[in-house]
């Protein structure tokens, strides 16, 4: 049967800690897709009966502590893998890149490493890992695949994407040459699906949880985005950010992102 596709990312920054606030928002949207980042949980203990009981079926890689990513769907999930199996795939990449088909649609998980400095050897990382990212679906995929690519992309692609733009050029969320990595990947064939319905300033999706008052006084980024292939965004029919998950108790300094589309879905 053919239907209407959403989809929804997520950076739970510790799956288990944040485990009721996601059971609860999938139980009141019942998302086609869940793509989740930061799980912080080895795969023995990925907390699947939480998902099973709520109705989804949830695949995953992780590590202890640190990194993972995860997919969740009332739907069959299939072709599962992860990193970019390029040959060059470590295990952290591993940990941060997972792919999957859902209903006859590609989804591509992804959460993206932060680069701690400009001057440090791990941004010169993220700029290779933005390039990495393009090959794969170039070597992997073509344009007019329906495909999303969404997560936590570490990275506010432009001025209205963060607060105080004039004060953040060298920080590597927000630097010129990581803006334009992922450009590269845009480039390819992908549409910023949430610039498709809001175009004004201050919609963030992360604030940070050492500032105070970080919600009230707007000063966020929206680096968790939600990107999909011309064939696909032109059935976008709506896009959006739920902060209700990151005023909630114990939340997240990110809090979910979610597009609709009109598709022919058949899950």
């Amino acid at each position: 049967m053919e239907k209407a596709f959403s989809i929804a990312t997520f950076n739970a920054n510790s799956i288990r800690a944040r485990l009721p606030i996601i059971t609860q928002w999938l139980i009141e949207h019942r998302v086609d897709c869940l793509c989740i980042q930061e799980t912080k949980v080895q795969d023995a203990d990925f907390p699947i009966q939480a998902f099973s009981e709520t109705g989804y079926n949830v695949v995953f890689k992780g590590q202890k502590a640190y990194n993972g990513v995860a997919v969740a769907s009332p739907h069959k999930i299939e072709n599962v893998s992860s990193g970019f199996g390029d040959g060059q795939d470590s295990p952290e990449d591993m940990t941060r890149l997972l792919r999957c088909y859902i209903g006859g649609i590609h989804v591509v998980n992804a959460y993206v490493p932060q680069g701690k400095a400009v001057t440090h050897p791990d941004f010169t990382r993220k700029l290779l890992w933005f390039g990495r990212l393009r090959s794969m679906f170039e070597r992997s995929y073509h344009p007019d695949d329906p495909i999303v690519c969404c997560g936590d992309m570490n990275v506010a692609p432009g001025a209205k994407d963060v607060y105080a733009p004039e004060r953040m050029g060298n920080h590597v969320c927000f630097h010129e040459d990581v803006r334009a990595a992922l450009q590269k990947v845009l480039d390819w064939g992908f549409v910023d699906v949430f610039r498709l319905f809001h175009k004004e300033e201050g919609q963030y999706t992360f604030f940070d949880y050492r500032m105070p008052d970080a919600i009230k006084k707007g000063l966020g980024w929206r680096i968790d985005l939600i990107l999909a292939t011309r064939r696909l965004a032109h059935e976008a029919v709506d896009s959006y950010i739920d902060m209700g998950p990151r005023k909630a108790a114990r939340p997240s300094d990110h809090t979910f992102l979610v597009a609709e589309f009109a598709y022919a879905f058949t899950g």
